[in-house]
């Protein structure tokens, strides 16, 4: 079998290259990479780079033109996401915006939410934030408290969210707010962070700056046309949204440029030739490797248009194992790299100690794979 790229993948993947080296400043790597991109910094620098690969056709190659792509395959769209996390993710947290909200309103939303938010998102310049997290609902979504009560021509809307990277500068919010009394009678809501009644709150903790923050919700009015799909079907909307963000981030290419910056320290140390950690470098390549392939494979089923059971439940589950096996390696072999040694592999741990947790957690995951891919029973 060929797991070569075509020579079309091959161009394209140039392109992205070129566009890195002319859109990032000269100190990217010293001064916006060690702030993390939900820093002040890097999320305002993304509405500028966003922008810059927009003019380039490299933002959302992978849409219709109608909505600012090049109706190329979800190929372009990996690639695209391999060369971004290999840079340090400078398109911050516009990454989300073209992983999985745009797919959402693609699929779900009206014709005007269509061409005022895919345009929106495909612009490089708008901001997105997802509200799912609650103080008593994490990966239990469907225990979340927050209530979106219908009053015929508008919701009104209470509760809050937590864990919500970008709130503080973020246009929109993709917001989860029960609609029922039934545990799954959940609906979505696109609305802007300008209107009133929002408010955040920021908190620090070991992820870096921008990532923790609390959005309180009071009386806000919403209006029908912000719900996106039917009353109540936000559970299906959110299971197709974060298929697409289970795959969505590279953590393998990104993982295996850490490792490489960590194995090339402990060679100009001199340090890398002892057996068992040449051994663990190698199995982390290889975990790395396998979760690559994997999340090739969910791709080739969205290019030919098959669906998968729990290919992307795989991949998320293969890159956590690889991702936590080289955080295991970073503490042991270069601690001194965590902090302060290297930016890179220092943002790299820092942005990385949620990723059982975020995304659902690989308990979860398991959970999910017992029950779509071996029919096992589930809760009842």
């Amino acid at each position: 079998m060929e797991f070569g790229w075509t020579a079309e993948q091959d161009e394209f993947r140039e392109r992205v290259r070129a566009a890195l080296d002319e859109l990032l400043p000269a100190d990217w790597d010293e001064v916006y990479v060690p702030q993390s991109y939900a820093s002040d910094l890097q999320v305002e620098f993304s509405r500028t780079f966003c922008a810059g690969l927009a003019e380039r056709g490299l933002l959302v190659p992978h849409w219709p033109k109608q909505y600012g792509g090049n109706d190329a395959d979800d190929w372009q769209h990996f690639v695209l996401g391999e060369e971004m996390k290999a840079a340090g993710e400078p398109r911050g947290p516009q990454y989300m915006n073209v992983n999985w909200i745009g797919p959402a309103i693609m699929r779900y939303g009206s014709d005007a939410q269509r061409r005022e938010h895919l345009l929106g998102i495909s612009s490089g310049k708008i901001i997105w934030c997802q509200g799912f997290s609650e103080p008593g609902a994490g990966t239990d979504l469907a225990s979340l408290k927050t209530r979106a009560e219908n009053r015929g021509d508008h919701y009104l809307v209470n509760g809050s969210k937590i864990w919500t990277s970008y709130a503080r500068k973020a246009d929109r919010c993709f917001l989860l707010a029960r609609t029922g009394a039934g545990r799954k009678e959940i609906s979505v809501f696109l609305l802007p962070m300008s209107t009133p009644g929002i408010s955040v709150t920021s908190f620090p903790g070991l992820i870096k700056d921008g990532h923790l923050n609390e959005v309180f919700f009071s009386d806000v009015k919403v209006p029908v046309s912000a719900r996106l799909g039917e009353e109540g079907a936000g559970w299906k909307i959110i299971t197709y949204a974060l298929s697409y963000e289970r795959v969505g981030v590279t953590r393998y290419h990104a993982g295996l440029e850490a490792l490489n910056i960590a194995i090339g320290k402990l060679k100009k140390q001199s340090r890398f030739d002892d057996p068992v950690m040449q051994s663990r470098a190698g199995m982390i390549a290889a975990k790395f490797e396998a979760a690559r392939l994997l999340t090739y494979r969910v791709v080739d089923l969205r290019v030919h248009r098959i669906a998968d059971t729990a290919e992307a439940n795989l991949c998320r589950i293969a890159s956590l194992d690889a991702v936590e096996d080289l955080m295991d390696f970073l503490v042991q072999y270069v601690p001194d790299c965590l902090t302060g040694g290297d930016a890179l592999l220092e943002d790299y741990y820092r942005i990385n100690i949620p990723a059982g947790i975020t995304g659902g957690t690989n308990e979860l995951q398991l959970d999910l794979v017992a029950r779509r891919a071996l029919g096992m029973p589930g809760r009842t």
